[in-house]
Parts: structure tokens; C-alpha cells; sequence
């Protein structure tokens, strides 16, 4: 499995939907830009699998790499077709894990979020007494 492309999958899901739009306005400002369906896109794809499948084919086009070297291999009976069926099967495949990592990464920010702001708490009290 390339790990990496997935971790690059997760960081671009992150990068584009979760922190671009909140440094500063410079982002969406530059959104207002893009063609109408490109924005319309960009609110739709929220969902960390519908744009995981796309990621998945953009990050395997950039890289040449599958993130199950088994596709690359179908059954010589799939012909032509072989080739963009395996892109379609590993980019749903990394839609998925994109999905489970994206809601990893979610679930573990809460506690270590909570943690930080208790953290400060006790240090401010600390501090005031």
C-alpha cells in the first residue's frame, strides 16, 4: 500500500477544506475567481470521501502510483477497459481510507483540543493565585 499517497490525500483534504478558508479572506476572495461550477464544486466536495475520489485520481495521476499496486495488475480479459477501471477501483478505494483518515485526524483533534484548553485553564488559575 503507498501510505504516502494516502497521508498526501488527508493533507490536501485538510489544507483545502478545513484550513485555507479561515486564514485570512485572501482564499475565498481568490475562489470568487474560479468559473461557477468550479466554485460550486468546491462547496459540494466537502465531504471527505466525494472529494477523496477525486484526490485519489489527481494524486495517482501526479504520482504514477497506485495506492494497491494489485490494480495495476487486472485481468488481461478487462483489455482497454483495464486501465481506467483500475484508476476508478483505487481512487473509490482511497475515498474510503481518505474518509477514515480525515475522521481520524477529526476525532483525535477534540480530546487533544479539550486538552490544551484545560491545560491554559489550570496555568491561568495557577498564575492568578
Amino acid at each position: 500500500m503507498a501510505i504516502e499517497n494516502l497521508l498526501l490525500g488527508i493533507a490536501i483534504h485538510q489544507l483545502f477544506w478545513e484550513h485555507l478558508p479561515h486564514w485570512g479572506t485572501w482564499f475565498m476572495r481568490g475562489m470568487k475567481f474560479l468559473p461557477q461550477p468550479l466554485q460550486s464544486l468546491y462547496e459540494q466536495w466537502r465531504c471527505p470521501y466525494c472529494a477523496g475520489f477525486w484526490i485519489g485520481l489527481a494524486v495517482h495521476a501526479a504520482t504514477g502510483t497506485y495506492l494497491f499496486a494489485g490494480f495495476a495488475e487486472l485481468p488481461a480479459f478487462w483489455g482497454g477497459l483495464g486501465a481506467p477501471l483500475a484508476w476508478f477501483m483505487d481512487a473509490l478505494v482511497f475515498a474510503a481510507l481518505n474518509k477514515l483518515g480525515v475522521l481520524t485526524v477529526h476525532a483525535i483533534g477534540l480530546p487533544a483540543l479539550k486538552g490544551h484548553q484545560a491545560k491554559e485553564a489550570f496555568l491561568a488559575a495557577k498564575k492568578a493565585a
